[in-house]
């Protein structure tokens, strides 16, 4: 599965001149934690995190206690001047709708971050892929992955009989054991399986009859 198969394309996002305060009612009012930053031509140059808020509200002197948000709203040195553009994170870790979602997940946690804007080529925003939604593709049932092996990849990709292969599958860890007809087919099999959304690791113990690489030359 691919991040455009999950990601959100409806998004809220904000505009570098938008000020701080309206950032911050917009962020409350539609319950997420970051708001892409797009110029005129759609295209992302920054993000506007609570992390971008919390670093502004740091340097102040005063008591930390309250809620952020809620001091971003009442403190009188938060004027409506101080804009999106001052506080928000410049270039910020982005995907393509192409990219699959184990490597969405891989961009997340090197850089960790919750979320990540979904851009074209030209860097216009087509989507949001979150941890939550990687997560939810990671919980599919085990039987309901090994059924995916059985049915769709050895029989409809690989055209192998019933029996041939032996697939078990538990807490997400699938493994194989069985002879295919060529290296190549084994090769297959085995890539895709990992590419397989809920598969957490592929334990492999298959053999093959011909090496048709070898062959070949």
């Amino acid at each position: 599965m691919r991040v455009l198969d999950l990601m959100t394309t409806e998004v809220v996002t904000v505009t570098p001149g938008m000020s701080l305060k309206e950032a911050a009612r917009t962020m409350t009012d539609v319950g997420v934690s970051g708001l892409p930053v797009l110029d005129e031509d759609g295209r992302i140059i920054g993000i506007i995190t609570e992390a971008d808020f919390l670093a502004r509200e740091a340097g102040r002197s005063e008591p930390r206690r309250r809620r952020l948000l809620d001091a971003l709203f009442s403190e009188p040195q938060v004027a409506e001047a101080e804009t999106v553009e001052q506080a928000m994170t410049l270039d910020p870790f982005v995907i393509y709708p192409e990219a699959s979602l184990t490597e969405a997940a891989r961009v997340m946690v090197n850089h960790g971050v919750k979320r990540l804007p979904v851009v074209d080529a030209e860097g216009r925003l087509r989507g949001v892929i979150s941890r939550a939604d990687v997560v939810a593709a990671f919980t599919r049932p085990d039987d309901v992955i090994e059924d995916e092996i059985r049915e769709d990849v050895i029989r409809r990709i690989l055209f192998l009989e019933d029996g041939v292969v032996d697939v078990s599958v538990v807490d997400g860890v699938v493994t194989l054991q069985g002879t295919l007809p060529t290296k190549s087919d084994t090769r297959l099999l085995e890539e895709l399986t990992r590419r397989l959304d809920g598969v957490v690791r592929l334990e492999s113990e298959l053999d093959f009859e011909v090496d048709d690489q070898r062959s070949v030359q």
